[in-house]
């Protein structure tokens, strides 16, 4: 389980997926600057009692990641709507992460797409989002990209670690940072910053409360990230979403709390009665 051995070939790009496991769908969701890589431990402890399905959006991981090939949200809504086609899923338990919240949501809200649940783990749903770093890209996207390696290399780690409350272990750090290391890697991580845009979310904030499946909220109470305000606001959006806020969290719960993040979510699907 640690490749994703599948592919899905939509709109001239190569979607990396795989699924493991028996029992009802599940969707794992990745965000920015991450890939599926970041809940394959989750996934497989969750694999005992559901079809976990995991994939690298285009743009990160295992995907292709061709420069002619925009990877905003509002792309990875539709692919994500399509995929669920594809994998002939009409009503998945969804879990998404960081930017991957936003992305089931377009692909609820705009896309047709149903689930059967939806946990949102410290997600991108509410303006403002980015962090001061992912500002400062974004405005000068085009000089990140020309780095020298062994700088990039040093930025990407320093920006990753950040999004830690704890502090990540080396080898986990090493396995985030990898596949932005070579040359196509480093080009895709300051294009998917550069065309990251407020008004994704702006189009489907105003949606939330229409949304008619069960829903929770999960955010680690250190995010600097995205602060756990958002949750709060998040949950007051959706008005019959639940939240667990968990302490000495940040950004990076799947690092910093793995236990009680797999514990939340089994108890989440647990009470949906798979």
């Amino acid at each position: 389980m640690n490749s994703l051995a599948r592919t899905f070939d939509w709109r001239g790009r190569t979607v990396a997926w795989d699924r493991f496991g028996s029992g009802p769908a599940l969707v794992l969701l990745h965000g920015t600057p991450w890939s599926s890589a970041l809940w394959q431990p989750i996934a497989r402890a969750l694999s005992a009692e559901f079809t976990v399905h995991l994939w690298d959006m285009p743009g990160y991981g295992a995907s292709s990641k061709s420069a002619e090939h925009a990877v905003d949200l509002g792309v990875q809504g539709e692919l994500f709507a399509d995929l669920l086609d594809h994998w002939e899923l009409d009503a998945p338990h969804v879990v998404a992460h960081d930017f991957g919240g936003a992305v089931a949501l377009r692909a609820r809200l705009l896309h047709g797409a149903r689930f059967a649940s939806l946990c949102l783990v410290d997600a991108v749903a509410l303006r403002p989002w980015g962090s001061p770093f992912f500002s400062l890209v974004k405005d000068h996207a085009e000089v990140f990209a020309q780095l020298p390696p062994a700088v990039h290399r040093g930025a990407i780690e320093a920006y990753i670690a950040g999004a830690s409350h704890r502090g990540i272990h080396p080898d986990d750090l090493a396995m985030l940072v990898q596949p932005w290391t070579d040359a196509p890697g480093q080009a895709a991580f300051y294009r998917q910053i550069s065309e990251a845009d407020e008004r994704y979310t702006a189009e489907v904030e105003p949606l939330y409360s229409t949304i008619d499946e069960p829903v929770h909220i999960i955010w680690g109470a250190e995010d600097t990230w995205i602060p756990v305000d958002r949750a709060h606001r998040l949950q007051a959006a959706i008005p019959h979403a639940s939240l667990t806020v968990l302490p000495d969290a940040g950004h990076l719960i799947q690092h910093d709390a793995p236990a009680a993040l797999a514990a939340a979510l089994t108890r989440w699907l647990e009470r949906r009665g798979h």
